[in-house]
């Protein structure tokens, strides 16, 4: 069953043919909600793939990006476990997983 992920397909500004045309759409940290700039070279952004219950990739993924602050606090894997258990939490709220 797949969880709800966030899409990053309307952000930014688009010409009259619905092409993105900025060079640069900033990120933000899914942990502590700051912008994580360009110069924020310690961040990271991973791709969590969605499993079926025999245990085979599904095609889907959720994206959390983390900032270097959250990774020089070393706090990193509790943030990334936090955030994966509460969209698992939602997920099942709503119906979308046993």
């Amino acid at each position: 069953a797949p969880l709800p992920s966030v899409t990053m397909a309307s952000a930014g500004m688009h010409n009259d043919a619905g092409v993105n045309i900025d060079l640069y759409i900033p990120r933000k940290c899914s942990a502590t909600n700051r912008l994580i700039h360009a110069k924020d070279k310690a961040s990271i952004q991973l791709n969590i793939g969605h499993v079926s219950a025999d245990g085979v990739y599904t095609g889907e993924y959720t994206t959390m990006a983390l900032c270097g602050f959250i990774r020089a606090q070393g706090e990193a894997d509790g943030a990334l476990d936090r955030l994966f258990t509460k969209r698992l939490e939602d997920a099942k709220r709503s119906g979308l997983v046993i």
